[in-house]
């Protein structure tokens, strides 16, 4: 047996959780997320606790209820605590800064590169050298994180670039001379 997947997982007060065959919306003081999870893993919600079951042993099974498990726990978190992720800019001039609702990041281009920020998430900029993505579903978050970081991720020489908060940047030694 999965050791995640038998896990339950706990209703915190404020929480509503509906299920429709497979299809579960959890609403919350944050927001309300839904999701259509495989019809093979059996969903139960029994007071203030779900319980996720699986039909058999099979491989695929296994993975599938793990899975579910952890997902839905995600969904019951984030409407309820939400979730955050932080960046850093490391760099001479390099920084960002807030415009309505996207984020312009000045990170040694010869242009400003705008994000915006998708539906139900936010962009936070403490400091120009700080950025912070909330919202309440996991996966986004950390998807548009991704994004960001992409725009110059650390490179292993100087440690310049935008890294993740409290990512370890492995650094190369350079050229030596003759």
């Amino acid at each position: 047996m999965s050791r995640v997947g038998k896990k339950p997982i706990e209703i915190p007060a404020g929480v509503t959780v509906t299920l429709d065959n497979n299809h579960v919306t959890v609403k919350g003081p944050k927001g309300e997320l839904s999701r259509t999870f495989h019809s093979d893993i059996e969903i139960k919600i029994e007071e203030n606790v779900i319980n996720i079951s699986r039909p058999t042993d099979n491989k695929e099974h296994r993975a599938l209820h793990g899975t579910t498990r952890a997902v839905l726990a995600n969904m019951v978190e984030g409407v309820s605590k939400g979730f955050e992720r932080g960046l850093e800019l490391v760099g001479v001039g390099y920084r960002a800064a807030k415009q309505g609702n996207k984020l312009v990041l000045n990170v040694g281009y010869s242009h400003p590169v705008e994000i915006e920020a998708e539906k139900g998430l936010e962009i936070e900029v403490p400091s120009n050298t700080k950025v912070i993505i909330k919202g309440t579903d996991k996966e986004r978050v950390g998807a548009l994180a991704a994004n960001i970081r992409d725009v110059r991720p650390p490179e292993p020489y100087k440690g310049k670039g935008i890294r993740y908060e409290g990512e370890y940047v492995r650094r190369k030694e350079g050229k030596t001379g003759k």
